[in-house]
Order: structure tokens, then C-alpha cells, then sequence
């Protein structure tokens, strides 16, 4: 009797082990090759029980999605994304942007945050605050310029020009006027702000960055917002009276209306990116349309023009590009229940409602220390198989 009958129960369990170890590790190189799905994805972490960013990597990778937003830059987070080829946008928040006035600070902080990642982590922005003009804190508004001047010479200085753009993300608070939107326009008070930034990103070749929410537009006066309108569904659409295009959903008119507020400044040579937009799936009990079925509806109908690289009216050939918010449902940010229920997913990988992102979440971290380790462990189980064999 050959050893390998002898022995057959026993060499068994070697051989499942190395099929189990092998098909990890092609289903790893899968997901590295994995067609991009054309959106980008705000990862936002004001929770305390979200997986870790070792997991995150494999969920994200497993969707297919090929571009992430942080608000901050998170070094555990970059380093589980060391050559997963994803395209990074890391945040200085507004708690940091004055302290980024000073040259030293801000080469300091680019020397600690990005450099070291690259290139294995693809960082291609920074954005300097967020929302910035929302608030009332005038110093803020009138360091945010000075601090985005000298991140960006920072980066000059150590040789990063031209590979990674800096730029800041605005709120709609910022127009004075949206409708119709030819008539688009920055409020009064943000427009002596808004002229030399609008300059510094034309010059820098930066994007200007906006987050739209059709969805507060609808909450607060839901009676006569369409819902359609909103939710990219069959319907009509608003017709700009100026320029006789038609709108079929509020998020393009949005859209449009920055693009004729920065034109109204002198500036047709800016890209306008939607840096947020999302719907949430749950909500207070005065906040109307805070279900699963709307939130499902407008970000379903949201991929589909992304996968059709749909462009607005004003700019049919130049496709949206969006980075939806949010990933996860985040139960410590503050303010109304809706704020807490923005996510794509709950925290341990389940959907929230279905637009076709399936993605898996493992069970336990598989970071790339752990893949070197599989790796190893597959070669060994090998030797072991093949020593099998030649005894058989």
C-alpha cells in the first residue's frame, strides 16, 4: 500500500489548507484588478464601532471603488491602502487650517501626512477645511486662503507640484442665489473670499469643491419640492428661463448654479467637483423622506448617470464626479438622527438598502502584513503537498 493511502486521512487537511490559502490569495489579486466603479466614497469616522481600516480596505477593494475622501489623514487608514492602487483625497480640518498659515507648520504636516505614503498610498489631493463659510469664525475665513497658499508651496518645495492638488470643500450655504441656475451667485459677504480663492485654484489648476444635498431642500419645504425632482425620477423638469435648459433633478441645477457664480467672477477655467452629496435612511420624526426606500432611490439613480458619465446641462461633456456620503452610518456624529444615518453600509458590512455595491467586509483583519503571511504559509502548505506527492 502506497504511503499516500496509508497516510491519506492525514495528508488531507494539508491539502485543504493549501487550496483554502491559494484561493485567498487569488481572490486578493481579483480584487486588485477589479474593474473601478466610477465614484468616489467619503469615509468619514465619527463612530466608535466601525471596523477597522485593515477591513475597510478589503470592503471598499471588493466594491470596486477606486477613489476615497477622508476629513482627515488617518495613518492607520493610509497604510491599509499601501498598493491597492485606491486614489486618496485627505483632509487638514478646520481646527488645523490656521496653524497652516505658517510655512514651517505646513511642511511639517505634508512631511508627516503624505509624503511617506508616497507613492504605495495614491494621494492626488489635500483639501485645506471644510465648509469653512458656514460658520461665523471670521479668522478661519480669512486664514483658509493664506493656509491653502502655503500647503501648496509646501508642496513645491518637496517636489510634489503637479501630483497632488490642494483645494477646500464648500457647503451651498455659499450662494446668495442657485435659481434658476444661469443665475447662480455667491453670497455678499463670501464673494471678497471667494475672488482671490477662485484665482489661487485657476492658477494651481485645482477643482472647486462643493458638497449638494438635494435631499435639505426637500426636508424643509417638502410640499413643494417634486420628490421626483430630487430623486432623479421620470419627471418634467425646470426649464432656466436665460439659457432654455432643462433640468430633469435638482442636484444638476446645483451643479450649474456654482458654475455661473464662478463665471460671474471672471473665472471659466474651474472644474466643480460634488465632494458630498448622499441621502439619509433614517431620520427624526420632523424629517420628512428620511427612509431607506428614498435614500436607495437617489443614490441607485445617482450610480446609474455616473455610470452613463452623464454631465450636467451646462456642461454635457464634462461627466459628474462625485464622492457619495457616506460609507458608514456614524452613531456619534451630533445634530438631528439623520446626520447618524448617511451611511452605505452599517458598521459591520451589512447594506442599508440595495443599488447593487455589494461589497464584503471579513472577519477579522487581512492587512498587508497578515498577506504576507499567507503567503508564506501557502508556500510551506505547497513544499508540504508536493513532499506528499513524491512519496505516493
Amino acid at each position: 500500500m502506497a504511503m499516500a493511502e496509508r497516510f491519506g486521512t492525514r495528508w488531507l487537511p494539508f491539502r485543504l489548507a493549501a487550496a483554502v490559502v491559494l484561493l485567498a490569495l487569488m481572490t486578493d489579486r481579483a480584487v486588485l484588478r477589479a474593474e473601478a466603479t466610477p465614484i468616489g466614497i467619503n469615509y468619514g469616522q465619527i463612530a466608535d464601532n466601525l471596523p477597522s481600516p485593515a477591513r475597510v480596505s478589503w470592503l471598499l477593494r471588493s466594491m470596486q471603488v477606486s477613489k476615497v475622501k477622508l476629513y482627515d489623514a488617518d495613518p492607520y487608514v493610509l497604510s491599509a491602502f499601501l498598493d491597492t492602487g485606491v486614489e486618496f483625497v485627505v483632509g487638514i480640518g478646520n481646527e488645523n487650517v490656521s496653524a497652516m498659515v505658517d510655512p514651517a507648520a505646513a511642511r511639517a504636516w505634508i512631511q508627516r501626512h503624505v509624503q511617506p505614503y508616497l507613492p504605495s498610498t495614491r494621494i492626488t489631493c489635500i483639501t485645506v477645511g471644510n465648509e469653512v463659510f458656514k460658520g461665523n469664525d471670521t479668522a478661519l475665513k480669512a486664514n483658509l486662503l493664506p493656509a491653502m497658499q502655503s500647503v501648496y508651496q509646501a508642496l513645491a518645495a518637496l517636489g510634489l507640484q503637479g501630483r497632488v492638488n490642494v483645494t477646500t470643500a464648500h457647503s451651498l450655504d455659499i450662494m446668495g442665489s442657485s435659481f434658476p441656475p444661469s443665475a447662480g451667485a455667491f453670497r455678499a459677504d463670501v464673494v471678497p473670499y471667494m475672488q482671490p480663492i477662485l484665482s489661487f485654484l485657476s492658477m494651481a489648476r485645482s477643482p472647486f469643491l462643493i458638497n449638494c444635498y438635494p435631499y435639505f431642500a426637500y426636508k424643509a419645504d417638502p410640499g413643494n419640492v417634486p420628490l421626483e425632482y430630487v430623486l432623479f425620477q421620470p419627471n418634467a423638469g425646470v426649464t432656466d428661463t436665460n439659457t432654455k435648459l432643462n433640468y430633469d433633478n435638482m442636484l444638476y441645477a446645483q451643479v450649474d448654479s456654482v458654475y455661473a457664480a464662478i463665471q460671474a467672477l471672471g473665472h471659466t477655467d474651474i472644474d466643480v467637483k460634488i465632494s458630498e452629496t448622499g441621502w439619509p435612511s433614517r431620520g427624526d420624526p420632523d424629517e420628512a423622506g428620511a427612509t431607506p426606500e428614498y435614500a436607495g432611490t437617489y443614490i441607485g439613480n445617482l450610480l446609474q448617470r455616473i455610470e452613463m458619465k452623464q454631465g450636467t446641462p451646462l456642461r454635457p461633456s464634462v461627466p459628474i464626479d462625485v464622492y457619495v456620503f457616506a460609507l458608514f452610518n456614524e452613531n456619534l456624529k451630533p445634530g438631528p438622527a439623520s446626520e447618524r444615518n448617511y451611511g452605505l453600509f452599517y458598521p459591520d458590512g451589512t447594506p442599508v438598502y440595495d443599488v447593487g455595491l455589494q461589497g464584503y467586509l471579513p472577519p477579522m483583519d487581512y492587512s498587508r502584513g497578515t498577506r504576507k503571511a499567507v503567503h508564506l504559509l501557502a508556500l510551506i502548505l505547497i513544499a508540504v503537498a508536493s513532499i506528499a506527492l513524491s512519496l505516493s
